[in-house]
């Protein structure tokens, strides 16, 4: 089997270096100053075991490939790079090629399943850190992640049992689950606070913003009949599989988002998390002040390209009685 890892950024960078570490056929696909790296010097991993640098195969676009029938594409691109993804794959790739979602937000698999019939999700609780073109950083040791996996919407088949094999050989927690979106609307919740933490890091507020927006989460998801996993049994799952932080990590100086706002890379995946509760909230009348705040916030400062944590928690929640006016 060979994995096309579309996406070689915290996620994708760490992912594709460790299976290539465990002997998998690994190809990246990356953009810019990020592939041009991969490409002239490898791409360079490093935890707490030290630095790394592995002559990874990367390409720019999956046109360069020749694909083949045990070809499987893991998507790894942050929810707003999705479409153009789908758009590359589908234009040249067979038509069963698996889609495999190693994504946060929810809306991956069905866009996916427009396009190609064999969509899989990943549950992804995977610290990392990319910053530099070419390098990733493993947050957490000595288990850099879990990843489990299922088919969409429902089910396990011999092809998620192999996923979820692959990914444990490659020294990830890993088993595959026929209810997978339950996990992953659980942890949809948890990424409502990525726009948080990018916009104020920390600070008195930040808890209070945490809470509300969650609380707003949960009260859209009952609206609309969605299954998710509670926090006790999404914090059972975690258990002690990794250490996060401390002597495990050498830096992880915030989410996802936080690291978009440092790049600059003038987009951020709001409207995919916050942006998934405000929409589930409009179809079925729940209000969701909150993350309907951050999620404007997050979008302007991806756009304008903001200083990560400029805005203090006690003037966002100032700004919440009228969404508009800041």
């Amino acid at each position: 089997m060979r994995f096309i890892i579309y996406g070689a950024g915290a996620v994708g960078g760490l992912l594709g270096g460790r299976m290539f570490q465990h002997g998998h056929d690994v190809v990246l696909v990356a953009r810019g100053a990020n592939l041009d790296r991969l490409r002239d010097v490898g791409l360079r991993l490093e935890s707490s075991d030290g630095s790394v640098t592995l002559p990874i195969p990367a390409i720019g676009h999956p046109s360069a490939l020749e694909f083949a029938a045990d070809d499987v594409a893991l998507l790894c691109v942050k929810s707003q790079d999705t479409g153009h993804a789908l758009d590359a794959l589908a234009a040249i790739a067979p038509a069963e090629l698996p889609i495999v979602c190693v994504q946060n937000g929810v809306a991956n698999e069905p866009a996916a399943l427009r396009r190609f019939p064999n969509v899989y999700g990943v549950c992804v609780v995977c610290p990392a850190l990319h910053l530099e073109p070419g390098v990733v950083e493993a947050s957490a040791s000595p288990v850099p992640g879990i990843l489990d996996v299922g088919r969409y919407p429902h089910g396990v088949d011999p092809l998620g049992d192999a996923l979820a094999g692959a990914f444990a050989e490659s020294t990830f927690v890993a088993v595959a689950r026929p209810d997978i979106m339950r996990w992953k609307h659980g942890k949809l919740l948890n990424n409502l606070s990525n726009a948080i933490d990018a916009l104020c890091g920390s600070g008195d507020g930040v808890q209070e913003l945490r809470s509300r927006a969650r609380r707003e989460g949960i009260a859209c998801l009952e609206a609309a009949g969605i299954e998710y996993v509670s926090a006790d049994e999404d914090a059972a799952r975690r258990g002690a599989s990794f250490e996060w932080g401390g002597a495990a990590s050498r830096s992880r100086s915030g989410s996802s988002s936080w690291q978009s706002l440092v790049r600059g890379t003038g987009s951020i995946e709001a409207d995919y998390l916050n942006g998934e509760v405000v929409l589930l909230g409009r179809v079925h009348g729940v209000p969701t002040p909150v993350n309907a705040l951050l999620q404007t916030l997050a979008a302007r400062a991806a756009r304008e390209r903001w200083t990560p944590r400029s805005m203090d928690p006690e003037s966002v929640i100032r700004l919440l009685p009228g969404t508009r006016d800041f």
